[in-house]
């Protein structure tokens, strides 16, 4: 089951969260919260399988993020 560790404005940013996690050796999904929304304007849900949750929300806070 995937879970998601971080939510953020913007495709950038969310591609931005999700190349540190997988830097990091985690298996990521990055999901647009609405449809027919331009990229920019949108929210992203960065995601990893629940058992990599604890470690990848230890990174981001790592890296600032949290």
């Amino acid at each position: 089951m995937w879970v998601v560790v971080y939510m953020v404005q913007g495709k950038e940013m969310a591609e931005k969260v999700g190349d540190l996690l997988t830097k990091e050796g985690f298996l990521i999904k990055i999901k647009p919260i609405y449809k027919n929304v331009a990229p920019e304007e949108n929210y992203y849900r960065v995601m990893v399988p629940r058992s990599e949750a604890s470690e990848a929300q230890k990174v981001l806070m790592e890296n600032k993020y949290l």
